[in-house]
């Protein structure tokens, strides 16, 4: 039965060459009590144009057109003007598989704090694609479960134990109207995690499906290649911030403590991602930049109070580098990621 309303909320910039094949995958959904909220958020190309004729054809698709604000003003503002009791979000860039929403929303109960969880598929423009399935064991989980088997492993993990991303869920759309302080547009790295963690911190009910990869997200290695981020530490070191606001928010005493340390592990993590931004993206600066950061009072803090296990084989260069900051270490680094990109 169809008795809920699904929102889908597509935020859309500069999008043309991929936004007919994701908008014709939400078009194509056996689920019928739905809403399709295209969200421009300034295009400067023919996505906007392209959303309207949408709109002319299909019924249930609303256009919203708004300034340039970014990814998170973008959803936000989709969120605000839909209808449905629920929320799905897909990338403008990404496509689902049709069957998603009628399957997922089977598991709905009418709780306006309930998650159901699917996985992803990513799709290399290579044309592999690599399955990614939640960690977490398929199931329903009520509160008592959430906070016993979900809490102490939603941060500070190498692998996620559920994914952070707001795609490939459904969710009722109070939980993201109550969380939706936290976010900041500023926050273009890490930014789902400024509404995920207080949405599955608050969740009363989850399910988690089993090895079922409905969304296809599209990962093109070329443009991650030559993007460099000059400003991805302040971006992290905000992120950090908003974290442990949420965390503060969300809990108290011994939990909080627990918590906090999480965020330490977690922030570790973070910081990967800020050393490799700069190995890989920096050439003229990187040694500085990376040097500079990892022997700063702040990194040497962090690492000398925080235990964390890295399994991986590139994390453990980047935790090398991040507990022995050298010339050696440094260069080591670099090299890594040259032959990586280049292979």
């Amino acid at each position: 039965m169809e008795v809920y309303k699904i929102s889908m909320i597509i935020p859309v910039y500069n999008a043309e060459q991929y936004l007919k094949k994701c908008v014709d995958s939400v078009r194509a959904q056996t689920y019928g009590n739905l809403e399709i909220m295209l969200v421009d958020d300034g295009s400067t190309d023919s996505s906007g144009e392209l959303c309207d004729a949408y709109a002319e054809k299909d019924e249930r698709i609303r256009v919203v057109h708004k300034e340039n604000g970014g990814l998170v003003s973008a959803w936000k503002a989709g969120v605000k003007e839909c209808s449905g009791e629920y929320v799905s979000f897909l990338d403008s860039d990404d496509w689902i598989n049709q069957e998603m929403l009628s399957e997922m929303s089977a598991y709905l109960t009418g709780n306006d704090r309930e998650m159901v969880i699917s996985d992803y598929i990513i799709e290399r423009d290579g044309g592999s694609q690599e399955y990614v399935w939640q960690k977490l064991a398929p199931g329903e989980y009520g509160r008592k479960e959430i906070e016993e088997k979900i809490f102490p492993c939603l941060l500070g993990q190498e692998e996620r134990y559920i994914t952070i991303s707001r795609c490939m869920k459904l969710i009722s759309k109070r939980l993201i109207s109550e969380n939706g302080n936290y976010t900041d547009p500023a926050i273009i790295v890490g930014e789902d995690t400024t509404i995920m963690l207080p949405v599955l911190l608050d969740c009363q009910r989850i399910v988690a499906m089993d090895h079922k990869a409905y969304y296809h997200y599209l990962y093109v290695k070329e443009s991650m290649v030559h993007k460099y981020n000059e400003k991805l530490t302040e971006n992290i070191r905000k992120l950090i911030q908003t974290t442990d606001r949420i965390l503060k928010d969300k809990f108290t005493g011994d939990k909080l403590e627990e918590q906090k340390k999480h965020l330490d592990q977690e922030s570790i993590l973070w910081y990967f991602l800020v050393l490799k931004n700069e190995a890989r993206g920096n050439p003229s600066g990187y040694r500085r930049n990376i040097l500079k950061l990892c022997r700063s009072e702040e990194i040497r803090d962090l690492v000398k109070r925080t235990e964390i296990t890295v399994n991986q084989p590139a994390n453990k260069l980047l935790y090398l580098v991040m507990k022995h900051p050298g010339e050696v270490t440094v260069r080591l680094l670099r090299l890594a990621m040259i032959w990586y990109y280049r292979s």
